[in-house]
């Protein structure tokens, strides 16, 4: 087809090797289906249209969907010659009607063919999962971006505040539901049934967001521990054994585990809407709770470490403050260095130094490097204080070396907070943070006092 060499040369990717006959006619077939859909008779009989080019689309396996979406990318766009015309007469007249014109004239017609075939029962979980394989193989098929970027757009309106329902989960929650917490928890694993059960109790919470269209799916969860001061260790709170609090006693909410359980959903932001909510509700329920903190992972830290130990200085020589940290990344790697204790005093020297200047310091462009760092100082939380050995799991170790982090959720700041963020890219955090990046080994002198 001439749309789809026309994009591949423009694209200059490589062709794909010609799909077998069989998956070419199916992935075809679904496509003369969604041209149906759009056309005039889609629009009379759409209801049914929609049913059965959903139907036709979920029978394509792994050998025609990706044809089916090169088609779908190729042959569902714009006129170029539409938007051409459209674009000049906007340029000469720049008139609501010509604008509105416009607008139209550039509206992928995907957008419109993905709102049809919704209209069809489970439509709205076909399209999620649809996005979810694009963007599985989206890095290595570019010619996709467009699909992605329509069910984005799509879904961002779809899934507003407005449509979400927040319901508390807990132990009398359809088995359906829990089964789908224990497949999805993607921060601590949990360790089955007991374990579940001992997160649903009286001085635990844990809430989720649903949206209509997909009841029995939730979209995103959070796990609370109500406490008695601000936890620094994770493992009392996942202990299937621990004990219960009296949770009207607790003045600390704490967020362990926020997880994403949507894949195809990437994006689409409910987690600052989750918190925020989770504590309002709390605040109303316990009003002796003061504070509301998270108790973080920081995935990144032992990579970071790995890699700037392996940088040279400015003329490719050995760095001596490299040199050094690669010195205590092999401590690190000594199977009993949690129980050798010249060991463990120094890395506890070192290691929250370097941690305090990895989240405050080290960038992607202007924001943290950090993912989880800037998931909630771009809710407007405050960088508060790091826990040594806060995560003792294998995990916690291999990710960073068993550190993590509390950020602190005030409420009345984080309008604020969030705006310095979002404005200057401006990191909020306590003092002690401050202090403790400046005396990282990494940091050269002349920063240590500015």
């Amino acid at each position: 087809m001439p749309e789809r060499s026309l994009l591949r040369r423009l694209l200059r990717m490589p062709e794909r090797p010609p799909a077998p006959r069989l998956a070419a006619r199916d992935a075809q077939r679904v496509i003369d289906l969604c041209k149906a859909l759009m056309s005039e008779r889609g629009e009379v009989s759409g209801a049914r249209l929609a049913a059965e080019t959903l139907q036709a689309y979920k029978t394509l396996d792994e050998v025609s969907l990706p044809v089916f979406f090169d088609l779908l990318a190729a042959q569902f766009v714009p006129d170029p010659d539409a938007v051409s015309s459209a674009a000049d007469n906007y340029r000469e007249s720049p008139i609501p009607a010509n604008l509105l014109k416009l607008q139209r004239a550039v509206d992928s017609p995907r957008q419109e063919l993905f709102r049809r075939v919704n209209m069809a029962p489970g439509g709205t979980t076909v399209l999620v999962e649809m996005r979810r394989r694009i963007l599985r193989d989206l890095r290595d098929t570019p010619l996709w971006v467009g699909i992605d970027a329509d069910l984005a757009e799509l879904f961002r309106s779809w899934f507003n505040r407005g449509f979400l329902l927040l319901e508390r989960i807990d132990w009398r929650t359809s088995a359906q539901i829990l089964e789908k917490l224990i497949k999805y928890e993607a921060v601590h694993e949990i360790q089955g049934w007991r374990d579940l059960r001992r997160r649903t109790q009286a001085d635990r919470r844990c809430y989720a967001f649903f949206h209509p269209a997909l009841p029995d799916e939730p979209l995103i969860f959070i796990e609370v521990a109500l406490t008695k001061g601000l936890s620094t260790t994770v493992q009392p709170l996942l202990d299937p054994e621990a004990p219960v609090f009296d949770a009207g006693n607790a003045d600390c909410a704490m967020f362990y585990s926020i997880t994403n359980c949507q894949e195809g959903l990437r994006g689409v932001s409910f987690g600052n809407l989750l918190i925020k909510q989770v504590a309002e509700d709390l605040g109303r329920e316990f009003p002796r709770l003061k504070t509301f903190a998270t108790l973080s992972p920081i995935p990144g830290f032992r990579a970071w470490l790995s890699a700037q130990a392996g940088k040279k200085d400015g003329n490719g020589d050995p760095d001596p403050r490299r040199e050094q940290l690669a010195g205590l990344l092999a401590m690190l790697d000594l199977p009993d260095w949690m129980t050798d204790k010249g060991v463990r005093t120094a890395l506890q020297r070192e290691l929250p130094r370097l941690c305090a200047q990895y989240l405050l310091l080290a960038k992607s462009r202007a924001e943290p490097l950090d993912s989880v760092a800037r998931f909630h100082l771009g809710n407007g939380a405050r960088l508060e204080r790091l826990n040594w050995l806060g995560d003792t799991s294998a995990t916690g170790l291999r990710r960073s070396a068993g550190m993590m982090v509390n950020y602190v959720y005030d409420l009345s700041d984080l309008e604020r907070n969030h705006e310095a963020y979002a404005r200057d890219n401006r990191i909020i955090a306590s003092r002690r943070f401050d202090l403790l990046a400046r005396e990282s080994l990494l940091v050269r002198p002349q920063e240590k006092s500015t």
